[in-house]
């Protein structure tokens, strides 16, 4: 990359890194209301190494997604050019790894060296690393060696000023783009006034971009205060946490809106990115700060879902419409799916991910392949589940006719595993699955009169067996599998290695 392509850390306003708030509906928002660079929260390297790229084409964006299908990091083409990726590490080797497979997606590379929570420090990242400049040293020289982007740190002061002096002027040499500085002690938390003289010291002993960090409690409530605490430090740059947090538009050089106006707009992001709504909802809370037991509060509190959320915002015409449209965009992905099917031994396979919102009420793709199969003269369909151990989650192959279908992704649960396996095989014959807005099945439509008639509608949580199927095998993965004593088992049909891509 081009060196005047590379972020630029001089005279700009940061968005900080944060944990459960830098997400990417947050720093969104903080670009929108003026801030020049967001930093996502910290992502643990061990966590991140796991992980797999894909490029989420439903909601346009690039995901980092764990084998357990959890999504670390999502990240856009708005931001690209403008967010850095922050990992807590303790490890150099690793650290180069996470950063080569996130580096194409960020503008830099951030190592978390100041964070004093336990969840960091027991592993020897965050502030541990202060007392080992020495591991310092090596994280941060192979990144800056083995990166095409800017790699920055952040750290917090030492007691002794000398020894700060000391370890900047250490953390210089390794070649990094820029320095954080939280002007606060270890052992000090947001009560306690931010040491403005300690980061001042840094910026006169440094040749490189420092941004100032930690003003949010006394000295920064409004965007003029941002130039007024750069002054005080002397640093180029001023980082913004908790301001920020509670309202993003500290960012806007015209002055802050309502926050009630800023929460909307982050509820906007969150159901348009498909943002974690538990994630959405902590957000909220910290922008709704003392009114969160006001009855908006307490609405909120009880919300579970995104829709619920809008449903408390009035924002349920929004939800609406942009369900509606990425809702499209699943089924035009899925449709350029369907023709390709591939054979995994002896099972065609198909990435398909089971979404109860696509079918009506009663109607299943289970109950269209039992159908299809009675009037095929054929033996009912046979699932077989294993369960992945690591995660819990399953995975079934279905057998009809004497083939085996498989979707490559694992499921949260066996009922939606083996709806999976369904879709794969109506999808693979070419038959009705039953979604919404598909062309009826009139054997599933007769089916559902004759139940009627009876005065009964058995649904896929009926006991009744002739609407599943013939009778389920579930295996645990192999790995560390482990099963009573009384239970029939088969073997495992796959060793649950496969990562991939949570559905959007």
């Amino acid at each position: 990359m081009a060196e005047t392509a590379k972020l630029c850390f001089r005279n700009k306003t940061a968005l900080a890194p944060m944990v459960r708030v830098g997400t990417l509906p947050m720093r969104l928002l903080a670009l929108d209301y003026g801030a020049d660079i967001v930093y996502c929260e910290e992502l643990i390297d061990i966590k991140m190494a796991q992980c797999k790229r894909v490029v989420n084409e439903v909601l346009d964006t690039v995901d980092f997604v764990a084998p357990d299908d959890r999504v670390m990091f999502r990240t856009c083409s708005r931001e690209k050019d403008r967010v850095v990726f922050q990992m807590g590490t303790a490890d150099p080797q690793r650290a180069l790894i996470v950063a080569q497979l996130v580096q194409n997606d960020v503008a830099a590379i951030d190592v978390n060296m100041g964070c004093p929570k336990e969840y960091s420090t027991k592993g020897g990242m965050g502030a541990a690393l202060l007392s080992d400049p020495d591991k310092i040293e090596a994280i941060l020289t192979t990144l800056v060696n083995g990166l095409s982007k800017p790699v920055t740190c952040k750290i917090r002061v030492l007691p002794s000023l000398e020894d700060t002096v000391k370890l900047v002027k250490r953390i210089e040499k390794t070649g990094v783009s820029a320095l954080a500085v939280h002007g606060r002690f270890k052992e000090e938390r947001p009560q306690h006034p931010v040491h403005c003289d300690y980061i001042q010291a840094v910026t006169k002993v440094v040749s490189i971009p420092v941004i100032a960090n930690g003003g949010s409690l006394d000295l920064v409530k409004t965007h003029s205060d941002i130039t007024k605490f750069r002054e005080a430090t002397g640093a180029c740059s001023v980082m913004l946490a908790r301001a920020a947090m509670w309202n993003p538009s500290i960012f806007c050089s015209k002055g802050t809106v309502s926050v009630d106006e800023v929460m909307e707009e982050y509820i906007k992001y969150a159901v348009r990115y498909d943002n974690n709504a538990f994630n959405t909802k902590y957000c909220l809370c910290q922008m709704l700060r003392d009114r969160v037991e006001s009855p908006m509060g307490k609405q909120l509190h009880a919300a579970q879902t995104t829709k619920e959320i809008c449903a408390v915002y009035s924002l349920m015409e929004y939800y609406d419409k942009i369900e509606s449209e990425l809702q499209q965009r699943r089924e035009e992905k899925n449709n350029t799916i369907e023709s390709h099917p591939t054979l995994d031994g002896d099972v065609i396979t198909m990435p398909v991910r089971f979404e109860k919102r696509e079918y009506p009420p009663q109607i299943t793709p289970k109950m269209y392949l039992l159908e299809w199969s009675r009037r095929e003269k054929l033996e009912q369909p046979v699932y077989e589940v294993v369960q992945r151990s690591q995660d819990r989650a399953f995975q079934s192959t279905v057998i009809v006719a004497e083939k085996k279908y498989r979707s490559t992704l694992w499921e949260k649960s066996k009922k939606s595993a083996e709806q999976a396996a369904a879709v794969v095989c109506l999808r693979v014959l070419g038959v009705p699955e039953g979604r919404v807005g598909e062309d009826s099945c009139e054997l599933v439509n007769k089916r559902k009169r004759e139940e009627n008639k009876n005065g009964e509608i058995q649904s896929e949580d009926s006991p009744v067996p002739e609407l599943d199927g013939r009778k389920r095998h579930i295996t645990q993965s192999p790995e560390k599998a482990e099963e009573p004593a009384n239970r029939t088992t088969k073997e495992a049909v796959m060793n649950g290695s496969h990562v991939n891509q949570t559905a959007s």
